[in-house]
């Protein structure tokens, strides 16, 4: 048996190139998938001419947050809000697994739960469209937009528009894999 003095140490850099590698895979997915998640969230808050397009990440079962956001103003600003744990639950969940598109006009005078109402108003909403981000193993996310100064009434063409933008990041490698 040959013994190399350097065999250990080429083993141990190749590991750690292995390693940065990885790492690097990692960085591109994530920066790739960001600026997908970026560039649809602002084209739809121009294209529908809304106050603000969010897209709320589901991280654990139905705990999530607001991880991308395009605003009209930075005062509208809700990243990083999570939503109230008592009124996001598994009914609503199976809604939304199960393809539910929700299109509020007016949170004042739709009839929804005091709780979504609240955090809704809190949150300075006062038209509501959201359509949800499945990806084959299940509700990856919500996309949401909100118009926050007056009523809105959502056309056909807004809700299909939010459709395309929520199948245009289910299906992208970089989501799937994430």
């Amino acid at each position: 048996m040959q013994i190399h003095p350097h065999s250990e140490f080429n083993h141990s850099r190749d590991r750690h190139q292995q390693g940065l590698q990885q790492l690097l895979d990692r960085l591109v997915i994530s920066i790739e998938r960001n600026e997908l998640v970026r560039q649809t969230t602002n084209q739809l808050r121009e294209s529908l001419q809304v106050d603000r397009v969010v897209l709320y990440y589901f991280y654990s079962q139905w705990q999530g947050q607001v991880t991308f956001e395009s605003l009209s103003s930075k005062e509208l600003s809700i990243l990083g809000s999570t939503g109230p744990d008592d009124c996001f639950n598994n009914e609503y969940a199976a809604l939304y697994l199960a393809g539910r598109v929700r299109a509020i006009a007016d949170i004042e005078l739709e009839p929804i739960q005091p709780c979504h109402r609240d955090f809704l108003s809190n949150m300075q909403v006062r038209a509501n469209l959201v359509v949800p981000i499945l990806i084959p193993r299940g509700l990856w996310g919500l996309l949401a937009a909100h118009h926050c100064q007056e009523p809105h009434y959502w056309s056909p063409s807004d809700i299909e528009m939010m459709q395309i933008g929520a199948q245009t990041l289910a299906t992208d490698r970089n989501i799937l894999e994430s």
